[in-house]
């Protein structure tokens, strides 16, 4: 008896709803790592830029005329000008890296709601921690609708 009380205890009826919310919480995971690699690659760009500053103050000649990108195209501006540039770029880049770890923190809230409400629901026949990606666990007995369809593709 005791066998299948548990049994029952690990059927999983998953609704339309629930499943919206698993590929919500998925979408939303795929997302984040998206935002997070581009985070990555602006940092990197910012680095650069510093350094870029970095080594024009380090230069010596005050008449040097230094080149600087521009879409296609590179333009010779003097130290000063471009020092103006760069600093200019730094501060637009760091804006936009804020924007996206903005971003990255509204949905992470997004998740940790989806992730309270699924394991109420679910509870160990899901996993939402593993590398941050929904890893589900299906039981052996997985409950079928009466027409046989799986759970979830009942209404």
């Amino acid at each position: 008896m005791e066998k299948l009380n548990r049994a029952a205890a690990e059927d999983v009826n998953v609704t339309f709803e629930d499943q919206q919310k698993i590929n919500k919480f998925a979408r939303n995971t795929s997302r984040i790592t998206e935002l997070k690699e581009e985070i990555e690659v602006k940092k990197k760009q910012l680095q650069n830029l510093e350094d870029a500053c970095e080594d024009i103050m380090l230069a010596d000649d005050d008449c040097l005329m230094i080149p600087y990108q521009i879409g296609d195209v590179f333009i010779s501006h003097s130290q000063e000008e471009t020092q103006e540039m760069l600093e200019e770029a730094k501060k637009n880049l760091q804006e936009e890296i804020d924007a996206l770890e903005a971003r990255v923190e509204s949905i992470q809230r997004v998740l940790a709601d989806l992730k309270v409400q699924l394991y109420a629901k679910f509870g160990s026949n899901i996993n939402l921690e593993a590398d941050d990606i929904a890893v589900w666990r299906w039981r052996k007995h997985f409950r079928k609708t009466p027409s046989g369809a799986p759970g979830w593709l009942s209404g």
